[in-house]
């Protein structure tokens, strides 16, 4: 049975799906549930116990929500029954996901300056000074080249904020309560956009797409992911964790 691309919480009305779930944890030896469909506190109960003994791929603890979102799924019923995006849905995408993938290992010069040769180029391409955050002058650049290669405007709104990106965008936008819900709405070449509030945020381009977790390139970024790191690095992020939302420019 594949992840049926939302939530499945307490008073979940398939039965079918519910009973599925039940079997499956009474074979882990979790909980006493008897197959009977309904998912009341007995097997929210299992699913926290579930949760609290197992791991996601990356040898994360799982959160102990008595929910069973994409991540618990796969946990629970194993990789093959979550869904995987590797190839994103237009031209446009794909060469900004080739244009990216050439960027990392870009650093700044000196680190923590937010400058150097390519920085300011970015930068220059939003009309912003070296010196300034450049994680969306990243993805902007990114776009701007692979539209111009492909002899087309490109449809990304041109700022250096991340925030002004995602309110004046003219792509579709999937909210960060959608994506969580529905994994399968996430898909490589979208944008995703971090709010850390107080008008300061964080972007980045989208390679892949693995069940609930996202493979991205990011600009003013490091290996531990910061919002306003040394250089352009290849990540790994929960797409639960994103908490503004994607934009999809396909």
């Amino acid at each position: 049975m594949n992840y049926p691309n939302r939530i499945i919480k307490e008073g979940e009305t398939d039965a079918a799906l519910v009973r599925a779930i039940q079997n499956r944890l009474q074979e882990l030896g979790l909980g006493n549930l008897k197959g009977t469909g309904i998912f009341g506190p007995k097997t929210t109960s299992a699913v926290k116990q579930f949760q609290a003994t197992h791991r996601d791929h990356r040898g994360n603890p799982l959160e102990m929500d008595g929910k069973i979102g994409s991540i618990t799924w796969e946990a629970l019923f194993g990789p093959n029954t979550i869904s995987n995006s590797i190839e994103a849905e237009s031209e446009l995408l794909k060469q900004a996901i080739m244009v990216a993938r050439q960027q990392v290992g870009t650093m700044e010069e000196p680190p923590g300056s937010n400058k150097g040769p390519m920085v300011n180029a970015f930068l220059e391409s939003v009309d912003c000074p070296p010196g300034s955050f450049w994680c969306a002058a990243f993805v902007y650049w990114c776009f701007r080249n692979a539209a111009n290669s492909l002899n087309q405007q490109t449809p990304v709104f041109k700022t250096g904020g991340c925030l002004m990106h995602w309110n004046n965008t003219k792509g579709k936008k999937i909210t960060a309560k959608e994506a969580k819900a529905a994994p399968d709405l996430v898909k490589p070449g979208q944008i995703f956009i971090i709010d850390h509030g107080n008008g300061f945020g964080h972007t980045g381009l989208i390679e892949k797409v693995n069940g609930g977790f996202i493979s991205t390139i990011e600009g003013n970024s490091n290996p531990s992911g910061s919002s306003n790191g040394i250089g352009v690095f290849e990540l790994e992020r929960k797409i639960a964790r994103i908490s503004k939302g994607f934009i999809d420019y396909s």
